[in-house]
């Protein structure tokens, strides 16, 4: 227990599968635990018992009795999971064939392709997906259990124990890619039931870059559920950069590439690199006691892999028949000794790589075997450690060769066995996590067969001293960063571990700033160019607040917007749920638009004002609506706000737990009256069946203000904060910039941007505001370009102005401008402005003289 790797609160993992897997023992009928080997569960077992935490995933089997308890490990067992009592233990159980949906059809069949980058594999169905949403919901459900359980137990302990772990903050620590989704819902219930948490995420298999991920039709939702943690880890740097790009591109986030950080929600998420390790000692351990199981002088090149197209095998063995092929010095001389585990056998996909690679052993066997010697041995099976350490042992080369991988532990398996002497040589595939980090192994683009059968040629010739000194390099560095070093820097990223070390790269993104706008709206603002300004009030403008007479914009907000509607090339329009008067009234600014009612009714500058065309029966049935909504609904903190043409049932005060039943009911009275029921912050909007939203109210704005051929000539900046904003980001998709106000876990969204509160909106705004003045500064200095004609008949000289944007010269008066310009340049060698450049050009008789 002293090497074990301490964490400063209770661990609750939560894994698609259990540490160990259930099984029915064939004579009585009984569960038993059978022990799942990996790195996962060596490492994370024995911090998860030593913390007092829970283990949540599904048991490996479908339990008909979802009572039928769990058995606890015999007393014989000696596995890392052997102190894990089944009180610790939350099965998450799913009926057969909606987790045959989620974990053959969704995971496997659609995102294990994407995410090695090979999506002519991929298989896309809205059915899987949704098992895949069901079966996450399940699984978060199970781990706010396990923490409200282990939240009441704190108490407990606390109580008896001043030294338990379970005093500090518990970390739920979420694994691979079955569980994207989990996170967010975690958070939400947690937040909602007031308890304390850590979230962390790791993927063990690579993340692919954006090109490829944008393929998957909710990729949205994979992301913003991964974001629902405080931490993200990966394998190597690469899949960390491809992450934080795809949320850049993707979910429009404000990312720090340099120190891979996401801020999404109003949070800071940190991207980690975090590369697995094994457990070395056990392995060398393996080794020293193995018995030899290869009795030949021959040369072993080992193969171990899990029977998937992933792997490379058929290019592996293309390779290997042409080694035989090119150097026949080594007929005789070497083995290909090729393990297959097998793998999702009532797949057709993985029963044709069967059959494709038994054709292929037979091939190679039949085409060189002589009478003492086959070249390929081939074992389709499970082998037990033991005698994988002997194969790792005696091995003269390994071949880690996958067309793609997150990081593939046979490579540092092989090195943590090879005591012999002199050892053998690895070779790995530059497209393995392995391949980033173990430098001294044989790099072999398993693509590029002519290649690969160079470099397993050079391992096998290469001279004793090479392999010793590449051999003690690689082992050196895995014994280092072994599996509990890999734990011990998540728990360091996440701030659980017990030494006190902390993340030493920055943790939280800076605040929005000026610049941040740049890259984004210079070029698309450009000089030349009207722009208007759309915006939201609530959660816009103004954050938030419990009433929405408590909504009131920030001073500085509402004095930027006064000065920005003072230049004469800029147009600003308000555009909100409330009532039209009501927006006026909390803005407060003459001289702009407003559009209330989500654009139902439009007030104009100049007094005039649009209002949307309503059923006459429908004006009747909002009163009848309002007195049912306020009869029925109206209760624990739940009120209606009459905006005339609109009803918005607020429940932003009433308790969590009574929400979706409340919230359902006025859904069904809205629809039941013949309203949509539109959703909003903590509210739900009865809105008339008319076909005008906030998109089309924004057209119909630029439309009257600009003229039908407005999108030539003005440039638009949207920004709101609410589902109903989506309806003109939307409308407006390729015409204007739009942001989304987007502090909440999951939002959805089709704007360009995300930004994370209010206070990002006003550096927006100041951002307009530096731009427009930069802009006139430009326009000024050309403005003053100018050219001095001097006539040969006379001294006189006069000045002429020359804009470049008209294209014309204007001469200024020589009594007022001339000698103030003669003055100045006579006593100042360089012209007041870098911009201004005074040319003297002198004239003869009306004409223009030779500038020479």
């Amino acid at each position: 227990m002293a090497d074990i790797v301490a964490s400063t609160g209770s661990m609750i993992v939560v894994s698609n599968r259990l540490p160990f897997v259930l099984k029915r023992d064939p004579n009585t009928g009984d569960l038993e635990r059978k022990a799942s080997a990996g790195g996962l569960v060596t490492a994370v077992a024995p911090v998860v018992i030593q913390s007092h935490g829970l283990w949540v995933g599904w048991p490996g089997i479908h339990l008909e009795d979802e009572n039928e308890p769990i058995p606890e490990s015999l007393p014989s067992d000696t596995t890392p999971t052997a102190g894990l009592k089944s009180e610790k233990v939350v099965a998450v159980l799913v009926d057969a064939d909606l987790f045959d949906s989620y974990y053959n059809g969704c995971c496997n069949g659609t995102l294990w392709p994407l995410f090695h980058s090979m999506p002519d594999r991929a298989n896309f169905s809205s059915e899987t997906w949704r098992a895949y949403v069901k079966v996450n919901q399940s699984f978060a459900e199970k781990t706010m259990e396990a923490l409200i359980r282990l939240n009441k137990d704190t108490t407990v302990e606390d109580s008896s124990s001043q030294t338990s772990n379970s005093t500090q903050c518990p970390l739920v620590w979420i694994h691979d890619y079955h569980l994207t989704l989990a996170a967010n819902w975690v958070r939400q219930s947690a937040e909602d039931a007031n308890i304390k948490y850590k979230l962390g995420f790791f993927l063990h298999i690579p993340f692919p870059p954006w090109d490829i991920f944008r393929l998957i039709p909710w990729s949205d939702d994979i992301l913003q559920g991964m974001l629902g943690c405080d931490v993200v880890g990966f394998h190597i740097d690469d899949y960390c950069v491809n992450f934080v790009d795809c949320c850049q591109r993707r979910l429009g986030c404000r990312v720090d590439r340099k120190n891979l950080l996401v801020e999404h929600g109003g949070r800071t998420v940190r991207v980690r690199a975090l590369p697995i390790g094994i457990p070395f000692k056990r392995f060398v351990t393996l080794a020293e006691n193995a018995p030899k199981v290869v009795t030949t002088n021959q040369k072993i090149i080992l193969g171990v892999d899990r029977l998937d197209y992933t792997k490379g095998l058929v290019h592996r063995l293309k390779a290997f028949e042409l080694l035989l092929e090119r150097y026949p010095e080594h007929l005789e001389k070497v083995t290909l000794l090729q393990i297959a585990v097998p793998s999702r056998t009532d797949v057709k996909e993985y029963q044709d790589l069967k059959e494709e690679l038994d054709q292929m052993v037979g091939k190679i066997n039949g085409r060189f075997t002589t009478p003492n010697w086959s070249p390929i041995r081939y074992i389709y099976g499970c082998v037990g450690q033991d005698q994988l350490a002997a194969f790792y042992r005696d091995a003269a080369v390994c071949l880690v060769t996958p067309l793609r991988d997150g990081m593939n532990l046979v490579a540092k398996e092989f090195v943590a066995c090879q005591i012999n002497q002199p050892p053998g040589v690895l070779i790995v595939s530059p497209f393995a996590g392995a391949g980033e980090m173990m430098h001294e192994a044989l790099l072999c683009n398993p693509y590029e067969t002519e290649e690969a059968s160079e470099v397993i040629h050079r391992a096998l010739k290469m001279p004793e001293d090479e392999r010793t000194l590449r051999m003690n390099y690689l082992r050196r560095r895995e014994k280092q960063n072994d599996v509990d070093q890999w734990l011990r820097r998540f728990l360091k990223a996440m701030g659980s571990v017990v030494e006190g070390l902390e993340d030493t790269m920055p943790t939280v993104m800076q605040p929005v700033t000026l610049d941040d706008f740049n890259d984004y709206l210079e070029n698309y603002v450009g000089n030349k160019h009207k722009l208007a300004l759309l915006l939201d009030y609530d959660g816009t403008l103004a954050p938030l607040a419990h009433h929405p007479d408590l909504a009131v914009i920030p001073p500085e907000t509402k004095n930027i917007i006064e000065r920005l509607a003072n230049f004469p090339d800029v147009y600003i329009a308000i555009i909100s749920g409330r009532n039209v008067n009501n927006v006026k009234e909390m803005v407060g600014i003459e001289g702009i638009t407003y559009a209330g009612n989500h654009g139902l009714e439009i007030l104009h500058p100049d007094g005039s004002k649009f209002v949307h065309p309503m059923p006459v029966e429908y004006e009747n049935n909002v009163k009848t609506l309002l007195k049912d909504l306020q009869d029925k609904v109206c209760k624990q903190g739940a009120w209606v706000e009459n905006k005339g043409a609109l009803l918005t049932f607020h429940y932003r005060e009433t308790p969590v737990n009574i929400r979706p039943d409340m919230v359902a009911e006025a859904k069904k009275m809205i629809k039941d009256a013949g309203f949509l029921a539109g959703q909003a912050h903590c509210a739900i909007e009865a809105k008339p069946p008319v076909e005008w939203d906030k998109g089309r109210a924004s057209l119909y704005i630029l439309r009257t203000q600009f003229g039908v051929d407005w999108s030539e000539r003005i440039r638009i900046i949207y920004v709101g904060d609410d589902t109903t904003d989506e309806d003109a980001m939307q409308a407006l998709k390729g015409m204007a910039a739009t942001f989304r106000v987007a502090a909440s876990h999951i939002v959805r969204t089709v704007a360009e941007r995300r930004l994370p509160n209010t206070d990002a909106v006003l550096t927006l705004l100041k951002w307009v505001e530096r731009h427009l003045h930069r802009k006139d500064l430009k326009r000024d200095s050309s403005s003053t370009l100018s050219f001095k004609h001097r006539s040969r008949h006379g001294s006189l000289m006069v000045e002429m102005s020359y804009d470049p944007d008209s294209g014309s010269n204007t001469p200024t008066s020589p009594d007022t401008s001339l000698q103030d310009a003669k003055t100045q340049t006579s006593t100042s060698p360089n012209p007041p402005h870098p911009e201004i450049h005074h040319v003297k050009t002198q004239t003869k008789s009306g004409s223009n003289d030779d500038a020479n």
